[in-house]
């Protein structure tokens, strides 16, 4: 099949395979899947609105026993440098938010060798004292909970909800191929159960995102398999409200100073093309997920304006405070006003909600 022939498909209705998927990023004219997934976007969102949010991502801890080489921001327990968040600031960085127009907290953290579902409770129930939405805990937190406390993913889901929980983040998804985990973060849970959390999470009646980490030593054919993972988990719960693609930041990373990362990241979807290619593919394969969202975070305001061409609908969360990210050298900042103002200039019309998209 040439690439053509595969963009013929996905407009046709057909679902692309992951092979297909692999042939697009490799071969298909930029401008070619941009046409392609604007047309999927305009078909979902027929009234030009791209939504927003104001809200905080608040990191409760950097203590991880996962290690992952892609990642800058985690500490082992002991380190000079390792926290944990006390309630008191946590009820802080809250308040503040709520003085800003915040409406939701994202809260995530490392995976603590020390805690399980109580401490999750504990962390929930804090957060719920005070009047905001609560989207937290990817599912590799979820596991590790469930995992310390010797319960299933199911009662820990049902506990954290019954605490306040509210909604699920894709975070932990990295690319969904255990090939790719293997080597970026052997001691994090593999694809299939970092979709269980979420088939179980979906059938508990939470909404949650889904996101995809690329640009670091996967080949476009993995890419290809994520995205078609996500659209069948998608098929058989209904349950993603948002599809976030985000490239790695190498900054401070143990992945940046191994002497194969140059190789491995040879199909060159680190930067803003490599980005808008895979923003475009990720519309396209993905027609069962309303929204799919910018990330300005990593690739700043300019190429996430343009994103909005290439099948994005949303421009994601004011980010009151980011860490993640930031602990890699990346430091883009946006106030909803910036936002506004970006969205608007692109020829849309901004929109801001409260929570997960609709």
């Amino acid at each position: 099949m040439t690439w053509r022939e595969a963009l013929d498909k996905a407009a046709a209705g057909g679902p692309v395979t992951a092979g297909e998927a692999a042939l697009l990023l490799r071969e298909a004219p930029l401008f070619a899947l941009g046409r392609a997934a604007d047309a999927v976007r305009r078909r979902l969102h027929q009234d030009g609105a791209v939504a927003y949010i104001v809200d905080r991502n608040i990191n409760y801890t950097n203590i991880c026993s996962c290690g992952c080489s892609f990642c800058a921001f985690f500490r082992e327990k002991g380190a000079p440098d390792a926290y944990v968040l006390s309630e008191e600031k946590l009820s802080r960085k809250i308040e503040e938010t709520l003085a800003l127009g915040g409406t939701q907290v994202l809260l995530q953290g490392g995976l603590h060798p020390d805690w399980g579902i109580e401490e999750a409770e504990r962390l929930v129930r804090a957060v719920k004292r005070h009047p905001i939405r609560l989207h937290g805990f990817s599912p590799p937190e979820i596991w590790h909970f469930a995992t310390r406390s010797g319960i299933a993913v199911g009662e820990a889901v049902a506990r954290l909800v019954d605490a306040g929980l509210e909604s699920i983040p894709g975070g932990g998804a990295e690319i969904l191929d255990d090939a790719v985990r293997e080597r970026i973060s052997p001691r994090k849970i593999g694809w299939e159960q970092w979709a269980a959390v979420m088939r179980e999470a979906h059938r508990r009646g939470l909404r949650t995102s889904a996101t995809m980490m690329f640009g670091s030593v996967e080949a476009p054919d993995a890419i290809g398999r994520h995205l078609v993972r996500v659209r069948d988990l998608q098929d058989e719960t209904g349950g993603f409200a948002s599809f976030i693609p985000w490239t790695f930041q190498s900054g401070n990373t143990a992945l940046s100073r191994d002497p194969r990362f140059g190789e491995e990241t040879a199909a060159g979807l680190g930067h803003a093309v490599g980005y808008l290619r895979v923003l475009s593919v990720s519309r396209i394969l993905l027609p069962n997920i309303r929204t799919v969202q910018v990330s300005w975070v990593t690739m700043g305001a300019k190429v996430a304006q343009v994103g909005l061409f290439f099948g994005a609908n949303d421009f994601g969360s004011t980010m009151i405070e980011e860490n993640v990210v930031a602990s890699a050298g990346v430091a883009f900042r946006m106030s909803e006003e910036e936002i506004v103002a970006t969205v608007r200039d692109a020829g849309f019309r901004p929109t801001k909600r409260e929570g997960l998209p609709c």
